[in-house]
């Protein structure tokens, strides 16, 4: 198939998308304005943007129809702000013609500089935004207005006074206002709640997107079809037969540069206690009564709200030997940069199966994947039991592809068993296609109004509620990080965890992604 025309078709398939679901969305009458806060800060240069471009670029967004703003206190021109930003569309992979594109696109974003906490700004914003509104003659109250927040949390709950104040439809004629905010939500329970109210006061839960970019993620996404689509799965995704989970995160370079930032929250609220446990919540929960967002968050919050405290002796932390020579990085930085944990759910599917949630910075390698283990064969008559278990492995990045490791025989004249498997790789099943961005899928699930790979304010509560006494204990010293070489695969006491709680590692066995 000619790529042209599967991006036609690719989208196709994602506007009828959003009728086939059963979400009760607005008609998209009115013109749709999109306002990037912090439009200067890195993460809407490196991700907000080039997600944008490419919505536009697949004619997902319509420049008859769509204005987007950027907004933060550097005080530049529009042009100044493209500028800054074109370097992060094009690169030695664009197709022939796409600067052209970006050109048009580029035309799309104009700026507005104001502050955070005061009228002033907010209200040009708003003047902006009603102008375009106008001159696509929309009806008053009858646009769209998407507020991406990419900025600190510290500001979230004076930008969300702001919008509230000077920036909302002024009558509901079929229109929506709706925010983006971005992790970290907080830093434990308290902080979180407190967020979440402050925020609460001001706009309805389903104005609210709360997003995790690992649920935009195509394997992630893939996980509900795989377990509730194909009936051989069914009888085998239970406490019968799988031993055990796990959910890795691995990096293979360190802080970068961003130490400072990184030692206030580290690795557990970087990257466990929310990205893994929304991987666990789609491993781990029942199947929905339908695919309507609130079923499905229903099922996650119920998996979230079964998982017992968890022990310190089930945790192992650790910190790469370096980390404290960056100069942002205080010198008794307690910050693990590595983290084990195994988490237990007190439910009839799964009790007695550990869930294994491991990340970490400058490891061996950089991969992320979920690997579940099953139980070993009783009556093993073929005596490959140390051969190692199957496993149904999901990589989620990079190399994208799900793998079962089976015990086969060995071709020849001898009965010899050995290790291979069942292998669907992505870039190799799927030639020619362009795996959408995380960011791409989100900001277009919020467009439109479907926040089912969102997380709910109950679903983000029973999340910490999890982690904060852990968290405590580290903030309070209690539990220390053990080093660890850069390079490595953590301290080895993480392997002796895992190995306490039944995970059986393959020796001889490596995964090869198949070549084109």
């Amino acid at each position: 198939m000619a790529s042209g025309q599967w991006v036609m078709e690719k989208r196709s398939s994602l506007r009828n998308d959003s009728f086939s679901r059963d979400n009760d969305n607005v008609p998209e009458t009115g013109c749709l304005s999109i306002i990037v806060l912090g439009a200067s800060g890195d993460l809407a240069k490196k991700k907000t943007f080039p997600a944008l471009f490419n919505l536009y670029r697949q004619g997902f967004l319509q420049s008859n129809e769509v204005h987007i703003f950027g907004y933060a206190r550097t005080k530049i021109s529009d042009d100044e702000l493209r500028n800054r930003i074109r370097g992060y569309l094009i690169n030695e992979k664009s197709a022939p013609g796409q600067s052209e594109q970006v050109s048009e696109f580029l035309q799309l974003i104009k700026y507005v500089s104001g502050s955070y906490d005061t009228e002033e700004g907010f209200q040009l914003l708003d003047k902006e935004i009603s102008a375009h509104e106008s001159s696509k003659n929309s009806l008053e109250g009858s646009s769209r207005r998407l507020f991406y927040f990419a900025l600190p949390p510290s500001v979230y709950p004076s930008v969300s006074r702001m919008i509230k104040k000077c920036c909302m439809n002024r009558s509901d004629l079929g229109g929506w206002t709706r925010i983006v905010v971005e992790k970290p939500f907080g830093k434990d329970l308290d902080s979180s709640e407190k967020l979440s109210a402050q925020i609460g006061e001001l706009f309805e839960e389903p104005q609210i997107y709360r997003i995790d970019h690992y649920l935009g993620k195509e394997l992630v996404q893939n996980l509900l079809v795989l377990r509730f689509a194909n009936r051989m799965f069914l009888p085998l995704w239970n406490r019968d037969n799988i031993d055990n989970v796990q959910i890795v995160f691995r990096e293979d370079f360190g802080t970068e540069g961003r130490g400072g930032y990184f030692d206030e929250y580290g690795i557990i609220r970087d990257i466990i206690q929310n990205h893994l446990l929304q991987v666990l919540c789609l491993v781990a929960m029942e199947k929905p009564v339908s695919l309507k967002p609130e079923h499905i968050r229903d099922e996650k919050v119920k998996v979230l709200q079964s998982v017992l405290p968890i022990k310190d002796e089930e945790v192992v932390l650790g910190q790469y030997d370096g980390y404290r020579d960056d100069p942002t990085v205080p010198d008794h930085s307690n910050t693990p940069t590595f983290a084990t944990a195994v988490l237990r759910i007190h439910n009839e599917r799964w009790e007695g199966v550990p869930f294994i949630l491991k990340a970490g910075k400058a490891l061996n390698s950089r991969k992320a994947e979920i690997r579940i283990q099953f139980k070993d064969v009783p009556g093993d008559i073929f005596k490959c039991k140390k051969q190692g278990r199957n496993e149904f492995v999901i990589r989620l990045q990079p190399s994208e592809a799900m793998y079962m490791k089976l015990t086969v025989k060995q071709p020849g004249l001898e009965m010899s068993t050995a290790q291979s498997e069942l292998d669907l790789s992505y870039r190799q099943r799927y030639q020619g296609v362009t795996i959408p961005e995380a960011y791409e899928r989100l900001i277009l699930d919020t467009i439109r109004g479907d926040q089912q790979h969102f997380v709910r304010r109950d679903e983000l509560k029973a999340a910490w509620e999890i982690f904060t006494p852990l968290l405590h204990r580290i903030d309070d010293g209690e539990m220390k990080p053990l080093p660890y070489n850069p390079g490595s695969r953590g301290p080895a006491e993480a392997d002796e965890l895992l190995s306490k709680v039944g995970y059986v590692q393959t020796h001889g066995y490596i995964w090869i992604p198949p070549t084109l």
